[in-house]
């Protein structure tokens, strides 16, 4: 937000350098970016007055006025056609530094003869001192401006840029600028008049105001003036809002502009006389309706929008812009002026829904005070009368159901110290909260203090806000520096951001390369993950504001995006691709917040190895993608096991679930191939996913460490027939639950002819060793005979002949 500090000298005497005021607003939370001199470069410019106007003996277009300049009187060529008699007029003299109105380019005025006449100086435009892009006639001045006085000493001033953050919509205006300057220099501040004459008949005779949905519209305000004569602003207005980056329009405009910037409220003037049925009623839009903006634009509005509506149709849509058939022209005479407050997420969807930004949306979506909407229209609707000639109804229309009186907050000076560092007396808490405008009264006790927020402040709800205000008003920077009193604590780290960078670095060397997706996801992509196309349940966690369709839900898996990345990187990669991508997913709880388990999620498709001239073309499949994860497991030193799976989306014989003290915590397996059609991804593609979260408390157990065995292992090979329905994992199980086998791998599998229907082969070569001593054939073979024995009570197993 620009503000000139002219304009806040009219509140606040500041007495202070202007680096020094930025200093003290940055320490307070005000940013000033930036600050400009207005007028540095007016050297040789100076005010002067039109004494006479005399024709050019040899132009049609150019006259010679008479310049009086105080001490002297200068006649110089002029081609502008609102030159007057009278006129007070900006007079550069030779040697001044110009912008050159048609070029825009910055010249050095020297004499010159224009058609035969020798002109040495020059009546100014706005545009030529550099004010503003008018160059439509030279700048008339206000007729109290002292003639010969340099014009840097009268109209110069300095432009604050200030950066205002979301938390203080008090702070986007001048006056709130104001008190922030008052609070921390010890100034008092001084608001403008607000006084006006009234004419005998009451408003409320003249039009009503209904709150159709209060949710959204918590208090409309309004004024009437009639007998209006639309015209320029004066000067002053125009050069204030020409600092703040406003372009003037006309008086009515400018007048709901200017206050918006002074009081932080925006304003809207309806013409009176076009609304029909003389009641105003705030109201969602209904279904189907259609209005024209002030831009000329025809719009749609969705029954979520609030309008202002009169009894026959939507005539603006509310906090965000005015309807074209109630706009203020020429030819109105009668203004019907709002103020109001209105809910900040609404004037936020309907803007971004209908793509109109304005400085009044942008200070309704910040939540502006509803307290404000009095003060600004009596300060408004005085300057419609000053400026406008208008007469003022009686009164004014205030709608505000459910008005709450603020609530005292408490403030205790042991609560101050513990969250400051520091010990501020109760007196000094006091006097920096009235400075702010706090209604301040003594608490339970001595160290005690109850505060109510001024109505501009709607930040303000806690303790902790009261204590904020206290710090950042005495200055951050007079806490005192203290030592710490024993040792910085140890850290210790979250065992999770010690898990994942190690999973990540593993699968690095496994060749993958991590990706990170966005978090959100539409129901297109989810329903890919189905073979079904069947949309996933329960439903998962919807956006209350979704910016687009793609982006409607927070994402349940890691899947979806990563295999849309996989599909990306497949066009442009002709020898196989491994990606992965570690990082939330949501899920929702019944009676619960939702739950946010870290996953690992990865993707593979393509040769086992890098083709070279030893060969290496071999794709890769289940058994690689499931030595991948055994690999992550391992060196993760996590005991696990694989069991069939059952996940949709993977293809229904080539997966496992992945189990680690008895509980599924991830699934590893080939791609369903409609999947795999739906991402139109070519190949076999092979994912696994890991439950980090579930997975964590298992990578925390004390690890058991044991020398190598000093004697010898005996390898012994066994092939068993088994039903097709029996798992490798249940046959493992059995075998390592005796305390002599120490590795168990399976070599062979076989299932054909020569085995009865049903069965199937499968062969192990199992590893026996003792740590104490050498194994005799006689303890091997009553082990391995142990072992057939209970396979064959279990799982119906029976050595193969």
């Amino acid at each position: 937000m620009k503000v000139s500090l002219s304009w806040l000298k009219d509140y606040v005497d500041i007495k202070i350098p202007v680096d020094e005021l930025a200093r003290k607003l940055a320490m307070a939370g005000t940013e000033v970016k930036a600050w400009q001199v207005v007028g540095g470069s007016w050297e040789h410019i100076i005010v002067g007055q039109i004494k006479a106007i005399n024709p050019h003996p040899n132009a049609d277009r150019l006259t010679l006025p008479m310049v009086d300049l105080g001490t002297e009187q200068q006649t110089v060529v002029c081609g502008a056609p609102n030159l007057k008699l009278g006129d007070k007029v900006v007079f550069a003299r030779v040697g001044a530094k110009l912008i050159d109105g048609h070029t825009g380019k910055p010249f050095t005025l020297e004499a010159a003869k224009i058609r035969g006449v020798v002109s040495e100086g020059m009546v100014c435009s706005e545009k030529e001192l550099g004010i503003s892009d008018s160059h439509e006639g030279i700048m008339v001045l206000p007729a109290e401006a002292p003639v010969g006085k340099p014009l840097a000493d009268y109209m110069g001033d300095v432009i604050l840029d200030l950066d205002i953050t979301p938390n203080r919509p008090d702070c986007l205006s001048v006056i709130g600028i104001a008190r922030e300057i008052a609070a921390l220099t010890g100034q008092k501040v001084r608001l403008p008049k607000d006084d006006y004459d009234e004419s005998a008949t009451t408003i409320d005779s003249q039009v009503s105001v209904q709150i159709a949905d209060p949710d959204l519209c918590p208090r409309y305000s309004a004024s009437l003036v009639s007998g209006i004569k639309i015209g320029a602003s004066p000067p002053w207005m125009q050069q204030r809002l020409i600092a703040a980056g406003m372009r003037p329009i006309n008086n009515i405009v400018d007048i709901t502009n200017y206050v918006m910037l002074e009081y932080g409220e925006p304003l809207h003037a309806f013409d009176y006389n076009h609304i029909r049925g003389l009641k105003i009623i705030i109201r969602r839009a209904k279904k189907g309706e259609v209005m024209v903006t002030l831009d000329g634009s025809k719009r749609a509005l969705a029954p979520d929008m609030l309008v202002i509506a009169d009894t026959e149709r939507a005539v603006a849509l509310a906090g965000v812009m005015g309807g074209y058939d109630s706009e203020v022209t020429e030819n109105t005479t009668a203004i019907f002026l709002e103020a109001a407050s209105f809910n900040p997420a609404s004037i936020y969807e309907t803007g971004h829904s209908l793509g109109l930004p304005s400085e009044a949306r942008m200070r309704f979506e910040r939540g502006i005070s509803a307290g404000v909407t009095i003060p600004a229209l009596k300060r408004a609707t005085q300057l419609l009368v000053e400026i406008g000639g208008g007469q003022a109804a009686k009164g004014f229309i205030d709608a505000y159901p459910g008005q709450k009186r603020g609530e005292p907050v408490r403030l205790r000076r042991s609560e101050a110290k513990r969250l400051l560092g520091v010990d501020f007396s109760v007196r000094q808490m006091k006097d920096t909260l009235v400075a702010l405008g706090f209604e301040v009264k003594a608490g339970t006790s001595n160290a005690e203090l109850l505060a109510i927020a001024p109505y501009w402040r709607s930040d303000v709800s806690l303790e902790e806000d009261l204590i904020e205000e206290v710090a950042r008003i005495i200055g951050y920077d007079e806490i005192p520096i203290t030592m710490l009193s024993q040792p910085v604590p140890r850290q210790n780290p979250s065992p999770m951001l010690k898990l994942k960078p190690q999973v990540s670095r593993i699968l690095a060397d496994y060749g993958f390369q991590e990706v990170i997706t966005f978090s959100m996801m539409g129901s297109e992509a989810l329903n890919k993950l189905s073979p079904h196309s069947q949309p996933p349940e329960p439903e998962p966690l919807r956006l209350a504001n979704p910016m687009t369709a793609e982006q409607e839900y927070l994402r349940p898996t890691l899947r979806a995006n990563l295999l849309s990345a996989l599909e990306s990187n497949l066009r442009h990669e002709e020898n196989g691709v491994r990606l992965f991508e570690l990082g939330r997913v949501y899920h929702q709880r019944k009676n619960d917040l939702p739950s946010e388990p870290e996953i690992i999620c990865g993707v593979v498709v393509g040769p086992r190895f890098e083709p070279s001239w030893r060969g290496g073309n071999e794709a890769l499949d289940f058994y690689d993608a499931k030595g991948m994860v055994e690999g992550l497991f391992g060196q993760l030193g996590v005991e696990f096991g694989f069991e069939a799976g059952s996940d949709e989306g993977l293809h229904p014989f080539k997966q496992a679930a992945i189990v680690v003290g008895g509980k599924r915590l991830g699934v590893v397996g080939e791609l369903h191939p409609k999947v795999s059609d739906a991402f139109e991804l070519a190949g076999d593609v092979y994912l696994f996913e890991v439950d980090l979260t579930a997975l964590l408390p298992f990578t925390l157990e004390h690890k058991m460490f044991q020398p190598i065995s000093r004697f010898p292992a005996v390898v012994r090979d066994m092939a068993l027939v088994v039903d097709v329905g029996v798992s490798n994992t249940q046959v493992q199980a059995i075998m390592r639950g005796f305390p002599l086998v120490t590795e168990v791998a399976l070599f062979d599998l076989y299932s054909g002819e020569q085995l009865p229907a049903g069965k199937k082969s499968l062969a192990y070569r199992i590893s026996y060793q003792s740590p104490e001593h050498t194994l005799t054939d006689d303890e091997v073979n009553k082990v391995q005979q142990q072992i057939l024995d209970k396979l064959s009570k279990q799982l119906g197993a029976s050595l193969r002949g």
